[in-house]
């Protein structure tokens, strides 16, 4: 069967064949910089690993998503200029490599095969996806063909991505001879991903009775985290080999390769708990955004509540101690506790621990105010000043020293508006972004599963903003435990008001919780990035209008 964009498959004897998977961090936009870590990738798992075949991520040469970098005028030319340096580069191994290439006026999302200096393969993608954070129809085609491709002597029929997710690749590349399948990924992570894709390969190896490797990439950009999890599933549908996820690394897998292509079993790593993933997702976000974009250190309020708590520890994990700078601000609301347990924990996590008082700069806004306040009642204008003067100090502070500003709100609190414009919102990148509150809780006990650096009582007490007297965040919001239920039905799942009091809860609560996720779009939107850990999280995945006159309901 002749399969277009396919070279011959030739009638050699099948033989042991090493495939590497290079699960690897990229940086978008450094297609120069992204090409030398391919070669030298190559070059490594060759010599360390005598491998016959590397198989890198998807976009690796561009990185993932590349966005309107793809409509640069100079994308074309500088794909090609890899694509030749990759052609000289003297590389022993196969290497297959994700890059954009054009092709009859369009471009396409491909897999390239390059063997013994010359492009021997390539195949376009099939089903770029067009929905939650992807917007894969903006920039490429679709592909029409399958691809098998003769790599050291075995016909391997290529895949990428969103086709291993989709019924026809596969099926056709086993139909054209495949006995193997190779599927270069570029898979965000949320919370569950990694056993849907067990499902998937399971299924899609089984019924094709081929096995698939599946490479994926890893590390951080902007608020999507990969981590990477590569795996091989043999053709019965058994997994062979997963490497671990969050970890840089060159994986080698070998194959028996006659009638089928039978990779050899490899102890799998421990299935980690959701909150020691979740962690691992955060500190991976963190990490990459503050080093991919040059920023020496990190600074932060530390208030002595949880989320200042969680934040500095993910923080300290990825940087180290000596690039995290935490600052508390008290006024005269914040609790003895709360100085206590913030000292506290700075001291176990050996970072920079600075105490300013926004007591006078308050005193000095407020006397400039006293015109036109005069016969008004306080009311929230106060206790957002408040938030906003250490908003202030953050920045400054930041300008100062180069510092990026990390933000402490978690999803709960950005979905109904408790959070201050220009206040506690003012910085880079909000760790918590898109951590239900109730997480927050959980994460907090891992961490101190780990090593114990979050004083308990932070942890146990009743959250506060402390910006008013006996403040309490219950005392404006259902409790956590109903308020994320809610949350997650309505801003995750999309059900209707009705929906979710048939599911049980008070019609007061959902209509009172619904109305403050609608009306507060317009805070969501100012609002820094952070890591994506959910399904649907605040950005790229879920987009809705500021202005709107839609009533929620049925």
């Amino acid at each position: 069967m002749s399969v277009p964009g396919s070279t011959p498959i030739s009638s050699t004897s099948y033989r042991k064949l090493r495939i590497v998977m290079a699960q690897m961090d990229f940086l978008v936009g450094d297609i120069p910089g992204n090409t030398g870590l391919v070669i030298e990738a190559a070059k490594r798992a060759q010599s360390e690993h005598e491998a016959d075949i590397v198989v890198f991520p998807e976009l690796c040469i561009t990185g993932y998503p590349p966005e309107d970098l793809l409509l640069r005028p100079s994308m074309d030319l500088r794909v090609s200029e890899a694509l030749e340096r990759l052609q000289s580069a003297e590389i022993g191994a196969a290497i297959v490599i994700g890059a954009p290439l054009r092709s009859g006026g369009l471009l396409y999302n491909a897999a390239v095969v390059i063997e013994s200096g010359k492009i021997t393969g390539r195949y376009f993608k099939r089903f770029p996806p067009n929905y939650q954070v992807f917007d894969e129809k903006r920039y490429f085609g679709d592909g029409a063909d399958a691809a098998v491709v003769n790599i050291c002597g075995v016909p391997v029929g290529l895949t990428v991505c969103e086709d291993i997710w989709s019924d026809g690749p596969v099926e056709d590349s086993a139909a054209a001879g495949a006995r193997l399948i190779i599927n270069l990924n570029a898979s965000p992570y949320d919370i569950g991903k990694q056993a849907r894709r067990k499902a998937l390969l399971e299924r899609k190896s089984r019924e094709n009775r081929v096995s698939i490797v599946y490479v994926n990439l890893v590390g951080a950009q902007d608020e999507l985290v990969f981590d990477g999890g590569s795996m091989v599933y043999d053709h019965s549908g058994t997994l062979a080999v997963e490497a671990p996820q969050f970890i840089e690394g060159l994986f080698p897998v070998d194959f028996l390769c006659d009638h089928h292509c039978q990779p050899a079993s490899r102890p799998s790593p421990a299935v980690p708990s959701l909150e020691a993933n979740v962690y691992n997702a955060l500190v991976t976000g963190v990490r990459d955004y503050v080093n991919k974009n040059g920023f020496r250190s990190v600074v932060l309020g530390l208030s002595g509540g949880i989320d200042s708590a969680v934040t500095l520890a993910v923080a300290s994990d990825a940087l180290g101690p000596e690039r995290v700078r935490a600052v508390m601000m008290p006024f005269r609301y914040t609790s003895d506790i709360s100085l206590e347990d913030a000292e506290a924990q700075a001291v176990a996590m050996g970072i920079q621990y600075d105490v300013y008082s926004i007591e006078p700069m308050y005193d000095s806004f407020m006397a400039t105010l006293a015109a036109p306040f005069e016969g008004t009642t306080p009311d929230t204008t106060e206790e957002n000043l408040q938030a906003r003067i250490r908003g202030i100090v953050l920045m400054s502070l930041s300008n100062k020293f180069g510092s990026l500003v990390l933000t402490t709100g978690n999803k709960s609190e950005m979905a109904v508006g408790y959070s201050t414009l220009y206040g506690d919102m003012a910085g880079g990148f909000d760790v918590l972004k898109d951590v239900p509150k109730t997480l927050v809780f959980r994460l907090a006990w891992y961490r101190n599963s780990v090593s114990p650096v979050i004083p308990e009582r932070v942890i146990t007490r009743p959250p506060s903003a402390e910006l008013a007297p006996d403040q309490k965040d219950e005392d404006s919001l259902p409790g956590y435990d109903v308020l994320d239920q809610i949350l997650n039905l309505y801003v995750e799942r999309d059900f209707s008001a009705d929906a979710i009091v048939a599911e049980g809860f008070d019609q007061a609560d959902v209509s009172r919780v619904i109305r403050l996720v609608d009306i507060n779009e317009h805070k969501r939107r100012q609002a820094p990035i952070g890591v994506r850990i959910t399904e649907r999280g605040f950005g790229k995945d879920r987009r809705y209008p500021i202005t709107s006159g839609w009533k929620s309901g049925n």
